[in-house]
């Protein structure tokens, strides 16, 4: 199986808009290489800005563009983007509900060398409690490129989320992507998983695993953490009768939490959150700080038959 870093899903979603659409203006943190926004402004100068390390400026400036009826992407580590320009997002993106796009590259453990500085693994939370705002979170590289383009195409404040490894391919062109729609990438009856980035790839593996033992594993990809999908996640619930999640980010506030909301409020359910557990990363290579951290397709075989075990029991 074919495996392309997600960011370059970014970098080509960004050259697609910018061909169509001179209103699409690429903002950046002295990053480019890293976020792929570089071949924006080789291939694009004049829609290109290099802010310097500055995330709260180009946030501001990103702003500006919008009540200018441009489209602004501003773009960085995950990390530095959700932390450090989080009042400006706050106050003049989300307040005034301004068209302003954020990309948050190097999300998740997966960054691997650059340590716990540089993993994003709160921005999900810190992104989806604010109103107005939009999280998505593909599984791959062609999911990230139409994510972005979906963006673009949207009204009001969006973050994507994207690692750097490159991760296995799991959809293609063919592939249905709309915002605030999951989709289910296989059915089963016993468990459901939600799933997204990386960990949807891991989800499938883990469904072959259990399908040896007579388990059968749904799998559905919750690429849009806001809007939820309501209606798949109780839907889902209902047909299986337990739920786990997995996600690289903290297990507390994420992809999960959103999930165990829903679910505790609709149709209560045995539910296990699969992420990191109120813990920092560190430095390691990708795959060791996955395992490390129980970011894996056995893990989620081990939830998976812990919830279809709690579920026996109601």
């Amino acid at each position: 199986m074919e495996k392309i870093p997600m960011r370059d899903g970014y970098g080509k979603g960004l050259l697609k808009l910018a061909e169509k659409d001179k209103r699409i203006i690429v903002l950046d943190a002295d990053v480019a290489m890293s976020t792929r926004t570089n071949w924006i402004r080789d291939k694009y100068p004049e829609q290109f800005i290099d802010m310097g390390i500055s995330e709260q400026d180009m946030v501001g400036t990103a702003a500006g563009l919008a009540l200018g009826e441009m489209i602004p992407f501003a773009s960085t580590y995950g990390v530095f983007l959700a932390g450090r320009a989080w009042d400006q997002i706050r106050t003049t993106v989300c307040y005034n509900n301004l068209n302003v796009k954020l990309g948050g590259a190097h999300g998740g453990i997966s960054v691997g060398p650059d340590g716990a500085t540089h993993q994003a693994l709160e921005d999900v939370a810190l992104m989806r409690v604010l109103p107005n705002m939009t999280v998505i979170v593909p599984c791959d590289a062609v999911e990230t490129e139409k994510a972005t383009i979906a963006m673009a195409e949207m009204e009001g404040p969006c973050f994507v989320r994207f690692g750097r490894e490159a991760v296995p391919v799991i959809t293609d062109e063919s592939s249905v992507f709309e915002i605030g729609k999951a989709n289910i990438v296989r059915e089963g009856d016993d468990v459901t998983l939600f799933a997204n980035g990386a960990m949807v790839y891991e989800g499938l593996k883990a469904a072959e695993l259990l399908a040896e033992k007579g388990l059968q594993l749904k799998v559905v990809n919750l690429h849009t953490v806001k809007p939820l999908d309501t209606n798949t996640v109780i839907c889902c619930a209902r047909q299986t009768g337990a739920v786990v999640t997995a996600e690289e980010h903290q297990s507390h506030g994420g992809m999960g939490s959103s999930v165990a909301e829903c679910i505790s409020q609709n149709f209560p359910v045995p539910v296990k959150i699969i992420g990191m557990e109120d813990t920092f990363g560190e430095s390691g290579q990708p795959q060791e700080l996955m395992e490390k951290y129980g970011l894996t397709a056995e893990a989620i075989c081990e939830a998976a038959i812990r919830v279809h075990e709690a579920k026996k029991l109601r």
